[in-house]
């Protein structure tokens, strides 16, 4: 067994370009300047055939177009297993809508994340008597696939914006977000692309990991404001920027992981651009920059 990752998606929700966004960043990917790049997406084998789905994007159609190894291998089959997802937010369990064409499969959340999708009958598109709905606990191991276990563990973060009532608390634990643990061959991998902060726990977690993908949502905190595009910072939306000092960068210096990438950027990250200097920062730190096909064994 061989641990083997493709990335089908970096981008976070809207993608790069996004559809109604003017932004420089967004220019230059619509002229074919920079690398566009598709909704957060992560597939995994440990075999080479048996293929899980780490969020379920809007772009799922496309990315499984893309993606070669996951390419039809009869008239209406094809090597997906499993479709796991880590929350409730739009740009991870909208492309379920496009895996309803009778593909069978396992769907793997938590409990408040099916929850959430069985509140809404538009998700019972996915055949239940084709696509088999199974609930997973916390920090319980299971098989994903033939030859990998998973391990979901809460990761502070929020609800979706659609669920979004009251007192908004942008670091809740509890189920509605979570990492994912990926053990296969002797190797440990861990896909967090949502989080708040890295806590007490999540350091103990990550410590000592062959491979991490973390989220890359904001450059800074306040980067959207900056640019004239929104009110909210990146903590108001549950997320751990790269810069400044309680950003990613500074927070994973003292963790021993063998390789850490980047995923689930924002269109108004500097670090898409190839040769911005926040792309090198980042890289001197020791990250990967993640892209939409790049593949990791």
């Amino acid at each position: 067994m061989t641990f083997r990752a493709y990335i089908l998606g970096a981008a976070a929700g809207g993608g790069l370009p996004q559809w109604n966004c003017g932004c420089e960043i967004c220019n230059l990917a619509r002229t074919g300047a920079i690398p566009s790049q598709t909704q957060s997406s992560l597939a995994v084998t440990a075999d080479g055939e048996s293929w899980a789905i780490l969020n379920a994007s809007p772009d799922v159609r496309q990315q499984l177009a893309d993606a070669t190894p996951l390419h039809p291998t009869d008239l209406r089959s094809l090597p997906l297993s499993a479709v796991l997802v880590t929350n409730g937010d739009i740009d991870h369990v909208a492309g379920l809508l496009t895996l309803r064409e009778m593909q069978p499969f396992t769907l793997f959340a938590t409990t408040g994340i099916h929850d959430v999708l069985a509140q809404n009958p538009m998700f019972d598109a996915l055949n239940h008597d084709v696509v088999t709905r199974q609930t997973i606990a916390l920090d319980t191991p299971f098989s994903i696939l033939p030859g990998m276990t998973a391990t979901l563990f809460a990761v502070p973060g929020k609800v979706p914006l659609y669920l979004e009532k009251g007192e908004i608390q942008t670091d809740l634990i509890g189920d509605q977000t979570v990492g994912v643990k990926l053990e296969t061959a002797g190797k440990t991998v861990f896909y967090i692309p949502g989080c708040a902060l890295l806590n007490d726990d999540l350091r103990t977690r990550l410590d000592g990991a062959d491979l991490l993908f973390f989220d890359g949502t904001l450059w800074q905190d306040d980067e959207m404001v900056r640019a004239g595009l929104g009110q909210k910072t990146g903590k108001r939306m549950g997320h751990m920027s790269m810069n400044g000092a309680d950003g990613s960068l500074v927070a994973f210096q003292s963790l021993s992981i063998g390789q850490k990438i980047y995923v689930h950027m924002n269109n108004t990250n500097p670090v898409l651009r190839p040769n911005s200097v926040e792309k090198a920062a980042a890289e001197a730190a020791g990250w990967t920059i993640g892209q939409d096909g790049m593949e990791i064994t």
